[in-house]
């Protein structure tokens, strides 16, 4: 007969096995859904082509804000991120605390490459003295920051930036990197991946191809077991071939993958502010015709049925993995 001790004993060792079955059940299934397209993850059939068109660079110049907006409403752009420390963003800010549907990310800025429009950093200088050049701006380059700042300091500016635009009432849904400061470095990157486990968003990953070059084949498997939520595949090493904008557009729908592919652009309105900023004003206020008033591109992306989503749904698949 057994004792009351031996019987508590065994309930105790079953409810153990029980859970080392149920861990090991969830780990087989994490991994099953690690091996899947983020697209099949999302709900879309495995061949689906589904495609974010993100614009970079939002809240620089009241230009860029107009552009994306126009593009959100009228157009195909699905989310912006919004360079936080620049004189525009408050304007971008009250638009997007009051269309919680527009899906907006931060765009962490720790450059200030523009010769005579210039910002400096949100957090408090004295705690990120060495990401500012003698000038009291940012400093130009990526390669200035690296020679003169430290990922701490990165890790604080990009934590007030987030902050920044959550205090504004901004519903954020993923970051990314200006001028990838946060991305080329790896301990650079460290601190990125921080911040997107810290208040838990998505953030743009490279592809696999573009990983395999820097030589770190295995990153986007680690961040994925980590619950990280990051496309399929982003267009970046095809840029090399970037010349007239439209045919360059067209050719990268035109050769869509089937998962989640993200491109970027620079939207802007072609002003006398933007010419009077950069040199690439004409490139920008193109690639916003492009993705907001051209009969073509949305014909084409018709025809080859791509599927347009923000990075809302990729927040929210975050959300429940590390619940």
């Amino acid at each position: 007969m057994q004792t009351k001790n031996t019987m508590l004993f065994n309930d105790s060792k079953r409810g153990i096995i029980f859970l080392i079955l149920l861990t090991n059940i969830c780990f087989i299934s994490l991994c099953s859904a690690q091996n899947k397209l983020l697209s099949e993850r999302l709900g879309y059939q495995s061949t689906d082509k589904v495609l974010i068109v993100n614009c970079d660079d939002v809240g620089m110049c009241s230009s860029a804000n107009l552009a994306v907006i126009e593009g959100m409403e009228k157009g195909l752009i699905t989310s912006g991120t919004i360079m936080t420390p620049c004189p525009w963003a408050p304007a971008i800010f009250d638009y997007a605390k009051n269309h919680p549907d527009k899906d907006f990310g931060v765009h962490l800025t720790h450059t200030s490459e523009w010769k005579f429009y210039r910002w400096g950093p949100v957090a408090p200088r004295e705690l990120v003295s060495h990401l500012i050049d003698p000038d009291g701006y940012l400093w130009h380059e990526v390669e200035d920051v690296y020679a003169h700042g430290n990922p701490e300091e990165a890790l604080i500016e990009g934590r007030a930036q987030i902050k920044k635009a959550l205090a504004a009432g901004v519903p954020l849904t993923h970051i990314d990197s200006h001028m990838g400061t946060m991305q080329y470095a790896p301990e650079y990157f460290k601190a990125y991946v921080q911040l997107a486990m810290e208040f838990n968003l998505p953030l743009r990953m490279p592809s696999q191809s573009t990983m395999l070059k820097f030589k770190q084949p295995g990153l986007r498997e680690e961040l994925s077991k980590q619950g990280i939520v990051f496309t399929d595949h982003f267009v970046y090493e095809e840029l090399d071939n970037y010349k007239e904008v439209k045919p360059f557009w067209t050719g990268i729908i035109k050769n869509l993958k089937p998962g989640v592919t993200e491109l970027f652009i620079h939207a802007s309105k072609l002003t006398d502010e933007l010419r009077s900023i950069t040199g690439t004003a004409e490139k920008r206020s193109q690639e916003a015709a492009c993705f907001t008033s051209d009969p073509d591109i949305r014909k084409l992306l018709r025809e080859e049925g791509v599927i347009l989503i923000g990075y809302r749904p990729l927040m929210e698949l975050q959300h429940k993995l590390r619940k």
